[in-house]
Parts: C-alpha cells; structure tokens; sequence
C-alpha cells in the first residue's frame, strides 16, 4: 500500500534498514541500478584491498635450489644415506641436535621431500678434502 500525503502526491514506500539489507543480501537490485554499483564496488574492494590487510598463509617458493650435487645411496633397505655439501647446510654455533636435524632436513628436502626422517648425521672430509654432512634417514 502506497502512503499519500496531505498534497494528493504518492510518495514511495519506505523500506527499514532490515529489508535494504535483505535486498542486498539476495541480490534482488537490477543491474544498473544505484544499490547494484555499490556492491558491485564493495565486492571489488573486498577482491583488491584484502590481500593487503591479511595474511593468507601464502609462502613464496625458495629461491634457487642447492649450489652442489646430492649423492643418495642405499642403506641395505633401512633408508638411505645422503652426503651434502658442508656450504649447503646452514647451522648456526652450538646448535642443539634438534636444530641440526632441522638444518639438515632443510638441506635435502628438494630432493627427498619432506616425508623422511633424519635419524644419524656425521661430519666427514670426502675426497676432495671438502667438509661435507653424511646423513641417514629413512621414508
């Protein structure tokens, strides 16, 4: 029903706060019309600006990969046993056994991925008289 006033004039209905909301909620504006560009632009600036405002989780993928070859052997089908290069590793002085095998696990997981388990490590000097870690794990 449409409300008239003291004039004769038809005036249009009034809609509350409650029945605008639902409208948007819906969808039920028509294309081109002013409350169909306002959430048209809120939904563009919800696209555009929230990605600056949160943080998504998102990680950015390692630069570059290892400066030398990893060589894997088989350990009698116990696992295998890497060696890497000592320049390759990065564990800070006096690291405790758990941030060693981090730092290791770190090292190889390019080429193990990361479903293996470091169980022994060892310094050894190889042929060429460079540190480099051997390192045991198994899947």
């Amino acid at each position: 029903m449409e409300a008239s006033s003291t004039s004769g004039t038809v005036s249009p209905p009034r809609h509350g706060l409650r029945q605008t909301l639902r409208n948007y909620f819906y969808w039920t504006y028509p294309r081109g019309s002013v409350q169909y560009d306002i959430m048209v632009t809120l939904i563009l600036l919800f696209i555009f600006i929230t990605p600056h405002l949160w943080n998504y989780g998102a990680v950015p993928s390692r630069p570059g990969g290892l400066k030398h070859p990893i060589q894997v052997v088989g350990d009698s089908g116990h696992g295998m046993i890497l060696t890497v290069d000592a320049t390759d590793v990065h564990i800070p002085p006096g690291a405790s056994d758990y941030a060693v095998r981090e730092a290791l696990l770190n090292a190889i997981e390019p080429v193990t991925g990361d479903a293996v388990f470091v169980y022994r490590w060892d310094t050894i000097t190889n042929r060429r008289g460079k540190l480099v870690w051997k390192i045991w794990v198994h899947r």
